[in-house]
């Protein structure tokens, strides 16, 4: 029982609970279908439905065939190396782009910031079918269309905006005296960089970097306009099955990259905590 103040009305005190209700329930919307999925990827059988001896909680009722599937499918492991291939590189490039971007939009003297400012970050408002298109049609005209680098350059553009806002939030508690007084040692911008900025802002740029390579391994819709047939990615091949055949081997990927997810923010919520610290917004 929560412990309330002497002078808490009823009304306070049932609308405490209600709120708690109303939270939880909006949290079990969103988590139930991932839950589910989870048990699923270990059914014994073909079907995506949980049998008699899963419910029993019988042995026999789960297997891990669906994984055995997974990692001996030469059509699954294909995309896989694909993805591996594609986010790695999509995130330096993002990473790179975008922490530079941040940097100097964090200056004073930048005109028309906050229209730059806009445009960057546009890939992460305007809806994906549309930039897919676009992209798609550019990407004919200058020969990238069905390429590695197409879809690696595009997929960095997306990224590139997770990159600037965590960095453009770190960069707020940035003291810009360091920067001047590195200056007034001898140390060129370079060095300035890597030895003063670089320290302090690194863990948002970790974190955006984390957050595009999240987008990137997990992006279906630019993929399928501007790959091709060999450049199917997880994703890509998660789509296709459910469209074309139906596997519970998407199950089994579906709960490996559920877990992925959940160790990624585990890592963001860790970076965020140390950014915090660094900052004084939090106690050590």
């Amino acid at each position: 029982m929560a412990d309330f103040p002497s002078y808490t009305s009823t009304g306070q005190k049932a609308w405490h609970y209600g709120f708690r209700v109303i939270c939880g329930a909006i949290f079990f919307f969103l988590v139930a279908p991932i839950v589910v999925i989870i048990p699923l990827s270990f059914n014994a059988t073909m079907f995506f439905t949980f049998t008699p001896e899963m419910l029993r909680l019988d042995p026999a009722g789960y297997s891990l065939r669906h994984y055995r599937d997974f990692l001996e499918s030469p059509e699954w492991q294909r995309a896989l190396r694909n993805s591996i291939q594609i986010a790695p590189v999509a995130t330096l490039l993002a990473v790179t782009f975008g922490t530079l971007a941040a940097i100097g939009l964090s200056q004073r003297h930048v005109p028309f910031k906050r229209a730059i400012m806009a445009v960057m970050i546009s890939p992460m408002i305007v809806p994906l079918i549309i930039s897919a298109t676009g992209m798609f049609f550019f990407y004919s005209k200058i020969g990238l269309q069905g390429t590695y680098w197409g879809i690696v350059l595009a997929h960095a553009v997306l990224g590139v905006p997770f990159v600037i806002i965590t960095v453009t939030a770190t960069l707020v508690g940035f003291d810009n005296s360091l920067t001047r007084a590195s200056a007034s040692l001898g140390a060129g911008p370079v060095r300035t960089f890597f030895k003063v900025q670089m320290p302090l802002i690194l863990p948002g740029v970790i974190s955006g970097g984390l957050f595009a390579f999240i987008t990137s391994f997990d992006e279906v819709v630019i993929v399928m306009f501007v790959g091709s047939a060999q450049q199917q990615t997880l994703p890509w091949r998660m789509f296709t099955g459910l469209r074309e055949q139906i596997s519970p081997t998407i199950l089994a990927v579906a709960t490996i990259l559920v877990v992925l997810s959940i160790l990624l923010l585990t890592v963001l919520e860790l970076l965020r905590r140390r950014s915090e610290r660094i900052r004084g917004v939090t106690p050590a």
